[in-house]
């Protein structure tokens, strides 16, 4: 668009603009360049009344013109509140007002959405038919209003169209869903207001007004909601979730907290959504501590199962590296929490197996044979069951002890490979940089020919050739089986080991040589000798008494399982005692590399 063009809109100079298109007529059909405004978008959008009289005086067909958005000059007026223009432009051309722009958005729309009040009242009493534009649309006008939170606006329409409160967009939400999710307190209380059961609508993911009201943690859009409706506060999502599953997925402790003190929340409290989480099971992942505190403090269900089998102890202890899950843990524990082998089977898993065998008494007796079961053998039977529950209970404990055991020991490997890099880097240096320096000329050691530095120097090769071979060793083998793993970590620990004596050992040896050496007794050589290997030797003692331990238990362990398999199978075998001993051999042997996890209740075990 012409610069002179430009200015004289922006002032709204209408005898300059008369000038212009006396000069050149044309001139009126330059856009901005981008935008594609026209004069008259301009004029419209500045308020200029006297322009836009002119300009739609002279170029009537200008009213319809549309820029980049397909918007036209009355989507301008619309917008900013434009009220005399809006009715010169509907009176030069009234169908313009049913022109929608690339979203689909009309002008009584665009006025919504700004909240231009006396633009939507003219509008809707003089372009009649306007509303219906989008009756078949998904988002309408009042979606708009009530995005944006106008009030008066939202009033307006329902008078109109009050079946426009019920009609959803895409996601499925209707106007009372997005008020909720916006915080507006007045539209919200409008809606009630007009229809009470459009706190029960559910969008496309089975979500309520409340729902949303909760998700974005808004306590006033709760309270007002369920001073109308309390039956809403019972619904539940596509995925399960109550209100207070969403108000602890998203972590906000208030409206959890009015939701427990404003409710009858017994029958909310334990309720597992399609994963089986509790209310409980997910404050624990998240470490919410505060959150965690409080539900116990109501009572809780502190052992509740989720779909995995864990309980909020196995789901919190997952984790325990998270300074979160230091309080969380002990208060859990203090409640009564357990993990989930330490459960006796439930009730209702016993009332499964047993039902069946209890109702099919009365229909095995028969007139014509004799097909009769009886209780005894249905208490066979039921004890059957229940063994065959608690060793598939016991088998998914095992099978997690195991991915938690396979897990530290990839943990371990990582450690260890570390470990040996800052012993390597850490000799290497000591190598190249000798205690005492090298003479400038000869660039030879200075104190080469000492005792103590040949020791250090030995120990610190020693030191790092070890490391550098476990090094070589981790990243070029590549266990995939858990007994594989266990050997390699085993093997490498005890080289590792090794290098950090060595490693300790040209420490020693470093500060010997370069202490000044005297007739007399060398304290301060004496005390780096009883105060290194005094820790060095704590550690070792505390680790050996470990692994005593260790071993005393899987010793304990084994004997124990024996001893049971022995019980088991020699009522049942027909086989030889010497036979059976060889099964038992077999047997043991074969799950001993299963001997720490089965044997240990520590969470760890040694190497």
């Amino acid at each position: 668009m012409d610069r002179r063009l430009n200015e004289v809109v922006f002032r709204g100079d209408v005898r300059a603009i008369k000038k212009l298109i006396e000069e050149d007529e044309n001139i009126v059909k330059q856009t901005i360049e981008g935008s594609l405004h026209t004069i008259l978008h301009l004029a419209a959008r500045f308020g200029h009344v006297e322009l836009v009289k002119m300009i739609v005086k002279l170029f009537p067909e200008m009213t319809s013109a549309e820029n980049g958005d397909l918007e036209t000059p009355l989507h301008e007026a619309c917008k900013e509140g434009r009220l005399e223009i809006v009715r010169i432009l509907l009176e030069n051309d009234p169908w313009v007002a049913y022109k929608t722009n690339m979203w689909d958005k009309s002008v009584l729309y665009v006025a919504c959405e700004r909240g231009r009040i006396d633009v939507v009242k003219h509008l809707l009493n003089n372009v009649q038919m306007l509303l219906m534009l989008e009756v078949d649309m998904f988002t309408t006008s009042l979606h708009a209003a009530a995005s944006s939170g106008h009030t008066e606006v939202m009033k307006e329409l329902v008078k109109v169209r009050p079946d426009f409160a019920s009609k959803n967009d895409l996601n499925g939400c209707s106007p009372l869903h997005i008020a909720c999710s916006k915080g507006h307190l007045d539209i919200t209380r409008e809606l009630l207001k007009l229809d009470m059961d459009l706190s029960a609508l559910q969008d496309n993911e089975d979500r309520t007004p409340l729902h949303w009201a909760v998700i974005k943690g808004r306590v006033n859009i709760v309270a007002e909601i369920l001073s109308v409706s309390l039956e809403s506060s019972e619904m539940i999502t596509k995925h399960g979730e109550t209100v207070l599953h969403l108000a602890v997925k998203n972590n906000h402790f208030e409206v959890l907290k009015f939701l427990m003190e404003s409710l009858n929340v017994s029958n909310l409290m334990n309720i597992q959504d399609t994963d089986g989480n509790t209310i409980l099971h997910l404050a624990t992942v998240r470490k919410l501590t505060t959150m965690v505190i409080y539900l116990l403090k109501l009572g809780v269900e502190v052992n509740a199962l989720n779909q995995k089998g864990y309980t909020a102890l196995d789901v919190v202890e997952a984790d325990a590296s998270n300074s979160g899950a230091l309080a969380i843990i002990p208060a859990l524990q203090k409640a009564g929490a357990k993990r989930c082998d330490q459960l006796p089977p439930s009730l209702q898993d016993i009332q499964q197996v047993v039902s069946p065998n209890l109702g099919s008494w009365p229909r095995k007796i028969s007139t014509t044979t004799s097909t009769f079961q009886s209780p005894s053998s249905s208490q066979h039977s039921y004890y059957h069951h229940q063994r065959k529950h608690n060793n598939n209970n016991y088998r998914a404990t095992r099978r997690k002890k195991i991915e938690l055991q396979s897990e530290g020991l990839r943990n371990a490997r990582k450690t260890i490979t570390v470990v040996a890099v800052l012993i390597a880097t850490v000799t290497f240096a000591a190598g190249v940089n000798p205690p005492g320096g090298f003479n400038q000329g000869s660039g030879k050691a200075l104190l080469g020919k000492k005792a103590a530095f040949k020791v250090f120097l030995v120990c610190n090769i020693v030191a790092l050739f070890l490391s550098l071979g476990i090094v070589n060793v981790l990243v070029s083998v590549i266990p995939f089986k858990r007994r594989s793993m266990m050997k390699l970590m085993v093997a490498t620990h005890k080289v590792m080991w090794i290098s950090t004596f060595f490693m300790a050992s040209a420490y020693i040896a470093a500060i010997w040589s370069i202490l000044p050496q005297g007739k007399g007794v060398n304290w301060v050589l004496i005390e780096v000798v009883v105060i290194g290997g005094g820790c060095t030797m704590v550690v070792f003692l505390s680790l050996g008494i470990l692994l005593v331990r260790q071993w005393k238990r899987k010793t304990d362990w084994r004997k124990r399982r024996d001893d049971k398999k022995m019980k088991e199978e020699s009522p049942k075998s027909n086989i030889s005692r010497v036979e059976e001993m060889k099964v038992v051999k077999k047997e043991s042997r074969e799950g001993s590399s299963n001997s720490d996890v089965d044997s240990s209740d520590q969470g760890y075990h040694l190497y």
